[in-house]
């Protein structure tokens, strides 16, 4: 496993261009990077700072974001990962983050769950097309994203399962995992193969590894130990300036 910066929160109070977060990055020693949304960024600087650093981009987020329960919204869906899937063949073809959007009350669960499956169908096949993984993220609904559908890591291997497509896989971020009070064995035994990118933060706060109450050489010994061998997303609100806040976070996850 090797650690992957997240340059939207890390760096933001000194580099204001994203471009100069990665090579912010470099110098503190981390090869790979991530980011969320890519409209409001300069796309040409960041591909620059890319290729004259070295840096790997490990993902960013398809948008703008609609909803894959809802099928009004379904068109706009998939033109935006068209989109997003250029942006991304531009900047080393990194995974493309995918959320489920908002629960639509009054609809059957599983009817929404089988629109959710129908979008990302035909999402799949356009990344099969351009060579790229998206990758479906589950967010905890108990505090930063109440009435999200997709909240549950084992029901969003089930929908991937479903879908049955190489280049559709699942997001695991350990910070919404461990706020829904989820078993990491129990939900991912037998399943790691599913599992293409993973993203931590701390709790309470979702601030930097280390400074809350989880035990992360045992979280991501568990996740080792059952085959997990990629990126590692420091995807949390730093407490204290980049160079140390990642000091401190690399010292409690071991990377």
């Amino acid at each position: 496993m090797f650690p992957s910066a997240c340059i939207e929160w890390l760096y933001q109070d000194t580099h204001p261009d994203l471009a100069d977060r990665i090579r912010a990055a470099k110098a503190d020693g981390i090869a790979h990077v991530e980011f969320h949304l890519w409209r409001d960024k300069q796309i040409d600087a960041v591909a620059q700072a890319l290729e004259e650093t070295g840096v790997t981009l490990t993902s960013f987020v398809v948008e703008p974001r609609r909803s894959l329960v809802d099928p009004a919204e379904h068109a706009e869906f998939l033109q935006a990962v068209r989109e997003s899937l250029e942006v991304a063949a531009r900047l080393g073809k990194p995974p493309l983050v995918v959320a489920s959007g908002f629960t639509r009350e009054g609809v059957p669960r599983e009817e929404q769950r089988e629109e959710a499956i129908s979008a990302l169908r035909q999402a799949a096949r356009l990344a099969e097309e351009a060579g790229i993984v998206l990758v479906l993220e589950p967010l905890n609904t108990r505090v930063e994203h109440p009435g999200m559908f997709l909240s549950d890591t084992a029901e969003a291997l089930d929908i991937i399962e479903a879908v049955d497509s190489p280049n559709l896989k699942l997001l695991f971020d350990l910070y919404h995992s461990a706020v829904m009070e989820e078993d990491l064995e129990q939900v991912l035994k037998d399943r790691m193969h599913l599992v293409h990118h993973v993203q931590v933060a701390d709790m309470p706060g979702r601030n930097e590894p280390g400074t809350g109450v989880i035990d992360w050489q045992d979280k991501l010994g568990r996740l080792r130990a059952l085959g997990y061998e990629g990126a590692v997303g420091l995807e949390y609100k730093p407490t204290m300036p980049a160079t140390q806040s990642l000091r401190t976070a690399r010292a409690a996850t071991g990377l």
